[in-house]
């Protein structure tokens, strides 16, 4: 169980220097100018090296569709063995397919390919795992672990206050950027050649596109069947082999109709697991204890206190690449922990109904679009409007970030770049897609699922052990949805049409039928109770002053609770509080 690091420089001795040099036992890839070595201090799927038709590669790669892949390689006139290993396959598909092979692939993967002179990095379709990337002294170095960049001595990075306003603005960074400086991150669905001499060619093998018809939506049935299959799929290669089911049950819609096709599928029991956060407090424990007994689940609920949070949330901060903004970090740490104890080694979760077919949190972008005036003293572009209505620290950064900093972040890039390829694509772009929904989806899926929701399962499951898979995410169900209608997946009122209605006959019509609420956190309760202390003595230290990040006098009013908190989840006082701990654990 570990990460990997592969470097690439002018020499092999070199190389093996410079991952040395962060903290991991070189070895020499059999490629002139390449180390590599697994970095053992940190949980992970990491394999190899692997080696195929003259290949080397390291990688962190599970696939569920192993006959597919196979089968393509057996046509090819090149089968692979029986036996080998998931990144293995991959190699192998690699070398044989090329960006056919890996988009043929279905599962979650980072591969570092020696190819020649050069490096290639290979991420999968939706981000479900990360890999890293750096420049310095005429080399190169790659790593699912950011802390192991951090540790290259050559690269001398620091805090990236970029990205610093990137994650203030959405909760999690939203695209190549790090807080790194220096340090980037392949983006989904491509491939990276990285060349000797610093230069960087990037293809995409697997971008969502939109396919629609040209009549209008007529019988939606078609559709709806259509989704009902590759839910069924989706959710039936996830599955662990002969062992039961674990899967994280909210009691919404999308965690439901996972639990409900998982006890349809799997010839093992199925166990799913729900967060209390004490009495008294808002739960959906009524909705998620309905869905366990209408599916016949071993349930388990648990307790998951303010004081809990308070005394590991430095730790969950620590576990992620990337500071998430999320209060559920915690709890999902406790559930993968409790999963882990019950001896399983995979768990379901119902992450992607919202990016994928259209949550709640779009109505605001599309109640702006109908009511445009362009040219209106109030109008402002779609990219903008975007960032306001995400309701974190983008409206407060002018009295949140110091006069220092703002003077620093003028001349850098907008955070608005990373939404306006997928809102306002010009007629040539290949993120181009016509309906708003689309677009707001599209964005969704690129920046928040890859980005934030994805990455965090994983670092959270794997250090404890356990992989989290998510079937919304499926690539196969995601095409699918950018060729519904968007009328049958916005429906009226009714968000997420189509999905509720191809599993209804699975659930209770109390569960497919109640409105969105998320996981009511409570995190005011938690911010003015067990957490108070600790966010005081964080943020109003001296560390924290010197780094000239934020002005304490809006700090100490947000700890009053005055200003602008929010009154439930991705408060804006816990996104500092987030990065403060993540820039602790970082050394930065």
């Amino acid at each position: 169980m570990a990460r990997f690091c592969v470097c690439l420089a002018p020499t092999t001795r070199q190389a093996c220097d410079h991952v040395e040099a962060m903290g991991v036992a070189a070895a020499a890839a059999g490629v002139p100018g390449a180390g590599l070595g697994l970095v053992a201090g940190e949980t992970g799927r990491a394999g190899g090296p692997f080696t195929a038709h003259g290949l080397s590669a390291m990688g962190e790669v599970t696939l569920h569709n192993r006959p597919v892949l196979q089968a393509a390689l057996r046509a090819e006139g090149a089968p692979a063995p029986a036996h080998c290993s998931d990144g293995e396959l991959l190699l192998r598909c690699w070398a044989r397919l090329g960006e056919a092979g890996v988009a043929l692939a279905e599962g979650m993967f980072a591969l570092a390919v020696l190819e020649g002179a050069g490096l290639v990095l290979v991420r999968d379709h939706v981000g479900a795992r990360t890999v890293f990337y750096a420049r310095a002294a005429g080399a190169w170095a790659a790593s699912t672990s950011l802390r192991t960049l951090r540790h290259w001595p050559a690269l001398g990075t620091s805090m990236n206050l970029a990205a610093v306003r990137s994650f203030l603005t959405f909760a999690y960074l939203p695209g190549e950027e790090t807080l790194l400086r220096g340090v980037r991150e392949v983006l989904p669905g491509r491939v990276l050649r990285l060349a000797p001499d610093g230069g960087v060619t990037e293809s995409v093998f697997w971008e969502p596109r939109e396919h629609l018809g040209q009549e209008g939506p007529q019988d939606p049935t078609p559709h709806v069947l259509a989704l009902r299959s590759h839910l069924e799929a989706a959710t039936a290669i996830r599955l662990p082999e002969a062992e039961p089911a674990a899967v994280l049950l909210s009691g919404g819609v999308d965690s439901s109709l996972v639990t409900a096709l998982a006890a349809k599928l799997h010839s093992h029991p199925v166990h799913t697991y729900s967060i209390s956060f004490g009495d008294g407090l808002p739960n959906e424990l009524g909705y998620s204890g309905l869905v366990a007994a209408h599916c016949h689940t071993r349930h388990r609920v648990l307790s998951v206190s303010g004081e809990a949070v308070a005394s590991r949330l430095a730790e969950a901060a620590a576990l992620l690449d990337s500071p998430v903004g999320d209060p559920l970090t915690v709890p999902n740490l406790m559930l993968a922990e409790a999963v882990a104890a019950d001896g399983a080694s995979v768990v379901l979760n119902g992450e992607g109904g919202d990016p994928v077919f259209g949550g709640p949190k779009n109505l605001p972008m599309l109640v702006q679009e109908m009511h445009r005036e362009t040219g209106a003293p109030w109008d402002e572009d779609r990219a903008t409007a975007y960032l306001r209505a995400y309701r974190k620290c983008w409206t407060d950064l002018p009295g949140l970030l110091t006069a220092r900093a703002l003077d620093a972040l003028r001349d850098e890039p907008v955070p608005q770049r990373f939404v306006e390829p997928y809102l306002t694509p010009g007629p040539g772009s290949p993120h181009r897609m016509d309906g708003l929904l689309n677009q707001l989806l599209h964005c969704n899926l690129r920046t928040k699922g890859a980005h934030h929701i994805l990455t965090k399962v994983e670092r959270l499951t794997a250090s404890q052990g356990i992989e989290g898979r998510s079937p919304l995410f499926d690539r196969r169900v995601i095409d699918h949805a950018f060729a519904t209608p968007p009328e049958y997946k916005l429906r009226g009122a009714a968000e997420k049409w189509i999905l509720k209605e191809a599993v209804r006959d699975l659930l209770p019509g109390t569960v497919v039928d109640r409105p969105k609420s998320g996981m009511r956190v409570p995190v005011q309760q938690w911010l003015a109770g067990p957490l108070r202390d600790l966010a005081g003595d964080l943020l109003l230290s001296g560390q924290s002053a010197g780094r000239g990040l934020f002005r304490p006098a809006t700090i100490r009013t947000w700890m009053k609770g005055e200003g602008t908190l929010l009154p439930r989840q991705g408060g804006k006082l816990w996104l500092v509080l987030t990065l403060e701990l993540w820039l602790r654990s970082y050394g930065l």
